[in-house]
């Protein structure tokens, strides 16, 4: 052997095939050692990427944050805070126990966020607003985070990016004021952060932030069958199984104790959700407010569950029929979330697509709600997240038409209102029709014998031929 520097070879008899393997070798070398230099380059552009999207979202939602405190936005005078002030007052000063002392129609996980404030701010109501809003300041952060992270990670374009950074960093200018005496950003940074570990290959940790977020506000169970699916296709029986139990556990943990204490509490709160009358701004109510509008039909409101809402037995009738809808609509996502490849992208558009179902169909459809979307659809893929974007913004800015300013005008069945509430939830009802779109085959043709035989055949002839040749 006479090597004869870098890159020789050994002369043997086939010392032609001999070097060429040497060089093959070398050559795959030098192009791994550039594919990893390349791989390294990108990932550190793809992290810094992120990074800045992350805090320009940030940033944003601060400023917007502060923009709505102001100004037109600054009118607003209709704050749940005051009924949130009150429960705190009932558990920090006088000791009351939720669900048996008093009734509360929210979860358990929501008793921290109403008596926290009131443990800090003692008896002052303005000392309560500023710590409540900036522990929604910090949940709507946390969550715009999770959702750029998302997003950037799936190496979208530029103009994508930027679309789903400013959809998160505007939401409180395009939805309102509304934000700053509500709790809902909590369950949706919940929400979000729990799709964002699941996307990460973190299944345990984003099942239980799903608890959680259940745990706080209902609707992030509506997430469960699909997260569930998509754990059991990519990682099996076992990881899916351990993860439902991680999610029965935390939930229990929540609800339990109220269950033995006080079960007629709990019944109340769930029982009452399940039978009340539909508010005046969901869906189903847009039926009587059109007929209304259109040919002079009596709608009758009254105020009972914290809302105002249709009166009449026709009324109660359609908001029966509502929640056969939304249980059909979400049965419908999470079967065609089965059918099909359980990839990260699907992932994602099939969790919010069920969120939306379960809106949209929902016998009350208040303005803050629609927070609960503006994180997820901002990090989905594609046209449909493009779409959803659109019209998501839409319908946050067509809620600020007569919510909060207008809200009076709307009870008055007025046009100009009664036309927005109706428009608003036609949006969202199309935003759930491009969501929830299939794109896998809803009917598979199931081979007759003779088409599996001839198919068999073809496999066998082909295989014949490799082998011949």
């Amino acid at each position: 052997m006479s090597p004869s520097g870098y890159g020789a070879c050994v002369r043997t008899a086939n010392g032609d095939e001999h070097k060429q393997r040497i060089g093959w070798w070398l050559h795959g070398r030098r192009r791994s050692r550039h594919t990893r230099r390349r791989l390294s380059y990108f990932r550190a552009y793809d992290r810094g990427r992120s990074l800045v999207a992350i805090a320009v979202a940030a940033v944003g939602f601060v400023l917007s944050w502060y923009l709505i405190h102001h100004g037109w936005y600054g009118l607003d005078k209709q704050w749940d805070t005051v009924e949130y002030a009150r429960y705190g007052h009932y558990i920090v000063v006088r000791g009351l126990v939720p669900y048996r002392d008093f009734a509360l129609e929210y979860p358990p996980l929501a008793i921290p966020i109403f008596a926290i404030p009131a443990l800090i701010a003692g008896q002052h109501f303005s000392g309560y607003m500023e710590i409540f809003g900036l522990g929604m300041a910090v949940c709507g952060v946390l969550a715009a985070g999770c959702s750029v992270l998302v997003l950037a990670a799936q190496r979208v374009d530029r103009r994508r990016l930027i679309a789903g950074v400013a959809l998160v960093a505007l939401s409180p200018l395009l939805l309102g004021a509304v934000l700053l005496s509500r709790y809902d950003l909590f369950p949706a940074m919940l929400t979000t952060a729990a799709l964002a570990a699941i996307f990460f290959g973190w299944e345990r940790t984003g099942f239980v932030l799903l608890a959680l977020g259940t745990a706080a506000k209902a609707y992030p169970a509506v997430i469960l069958p699909i997260a569930a699916v998509y754990v059991w296709r990519n990682h099996g029986a076992r990881q899916a199984i351990a993860c439902l139990a991680i999610f029965v556990a935390v939930v229990l943990a929540f609800f339990l104790p109220f269950l033995v204490i006080a079960p007629h509490g709990i019944w109340w709160a769930i029982h009452g959700q399940e039978t009340r009358p539909p508010q005046i701004e969901s869906l189903g109510a847009a039926v009587f407010l059109a007929a209304h509008q259109l040919i002079g039909t009596h709608v009758s409101l009254y105020f009972t569950h914290s809302s105002d809402n249709i009166d009449g037995h026709p009324a109660m009738e359609l908001a029966s029929v509502m929640s056969v809808l939304q249980l059909a609509a979400l049965l419908a996502v999470w079967l065609l979330f089965a059918r099909g490849p359980a990839t990260k992208q699907r992932l994602l558009t099939a969790a919010t697509a069920a969120v939306c179902a379960f809106i949209v169909f929902d016998r009350v459809l208040s303005p803050q709600y629609l927070i609960w979307l503006a994180p997820l659809v901002a990090m989905l893929p594609g046209r449909r997240g493009v779409a959803a974007m659109v019209m998501l913004a839409c319908a946050m800015c067509m809620t600020q038409i007569w919510y909060p300013l207008h809200f009076v005008q709307l009870k008055h069945l007025q046009p100009v209102e009664s036309w927005a509430v109706i428009g608003r939830d036609l949006v969202l009802l199309a935003m759930f029709g491009t969501l929830a779109w299939p794109d896998v085959p809803i009917w598979r043709k199931v081979p007759t014998p003779v088409e599996g035989s001839s198919a068999a055949g073809q496999l066998a002839g082909a295989v014949s031929v490799r082998e011949t040749v």
